[in-house]
């Protein structure tokens, strides 16, 4: 025997209103087709379920001792329903994925989106460029839901990270400086040159850049603040000082008048995808694996 959740839905209304009309009202049937669904359920079950009198209208003890099951099962479906339409939802939900520089990398970018997308074929990805003023490229304002960023990240406790390339430091610097004229640079010898800074709002990422611990407690010259990679070639050919750089992010600056050269002395930097600590969202989390997946073998 298999009862519709419709039939049981019906039941419930009319065990509620204790009157066929009123209950017909808000399920939204007429009267004689409420009446005539409501006796073939009674025929599946074999007992009635109501007592019907003029203008009167009571549940049986059979009908009582179905109540409480019957609503048990409506929420149930109503809750199982609801979680379909979330995980529907999930999956054809856009991802926003934030960057300061781009993570191309050797097609990191399409090989986690092929892998992404086999993973959750309904969900789409939108990059976003954000200014270098926002170390978190728009996780900490919420305007992101992932994002290819440099560490070190400001308040790390909110954030959960996998690096996804670890790269030798650069120096950029205008092309007639004298260090450009050897093929690679000791920190030692940019000690006392005016360094290109990120904005203070960029915190510790900021301080990365201008390499504090590899300069025996000598202060940084600041010869201008730059907020992205035009603003930071023009201040280079302006002869306004010289900037640190990741190696991957060379060919950003590697233009006429400038020339790029690794810095020995130095630690490297880390690129990595980061995400809010506290967003649980299956599609997050599916991103973060499809970039696991594909950064694995590259760094291990």
């Amino acid at each position: 025997m298999d009862v519709h959740g419709r039939d049981l839905r019906y039941f419930v209304t009319v065990a509620e209103e204790l009157h066929f009309t009123r209950a017909a009202e808000r399920l939204y049937v007429s009267q004689p087709a409420l009446s005539k669904q409501i006796r073939a359920l009674e025929r599946q079950l074999g007992a009635p379920l109501f007592t019907r009198g003029r203008g009167d209208v009571r549940l049986t003890p059979v009908g009582t001792a179905l109540l409480p099951h019957a609503r048990r099962v409506l929420a149930d479906w109503d809750a199982g329903r609801s979680a379909v339409a979330a995980a529907l939802a999930e999956q054809r939900a856009t991802l926003v994925i934030g960057m300061s520089t781009s993570p191309g990398r050797g097609g990191l970018l399409p090989a986690v989106r092929s892998r992404f997308t086999a993973a959750a074929p309904g969900a789409g990805l939108r990059l976003r460029q954000v200014g270098w003023e926002d170390p978190t490229a728009g996780l900490a304002d919420g305007s992101s839901d992932l994002a290819y960023v440099w560490l070190p990240l400001p308040e790390p406790a909110r954030y959960g990270w996998l690096v996804v390339a670890e790269e030798q430091r650069f120096v950029a610097l205008p092309q007639a400086h004298p260090l450009a004229a050897g093929e690679r640079v000791s920190m030692a010898d940019l000690l006392d040159e005016p360094f290109l800074a990120l904005p203070e709002e960029a915190g510790a990422l900021r301080e990365h850049w201008l390499a504090p611990e590899a300069r025996g407690g000598r202060p940084v010259r600041i010869g201008a603040v730059v907020s992205g990679p035009d603003e930071t070639y023009e201040a280079l050919v302006d002869g306004r000082g010289v900037v640190l750089l990741a190696e991957g992010n060379a060919p950003l600056l590697a233009r006429d008048g400038v020339a790029v050269r690794p810095v020995e002395g130095l630690s490297p930097s880390r690129l990595a995808l980061a995400w809010r600590a506290d967003d649980t969202r299956p599609l997050v989390r599916r991103y973060a694996e499809a970039c696991r997946q594909v950064t694995a073998p590259r760094i291990a």
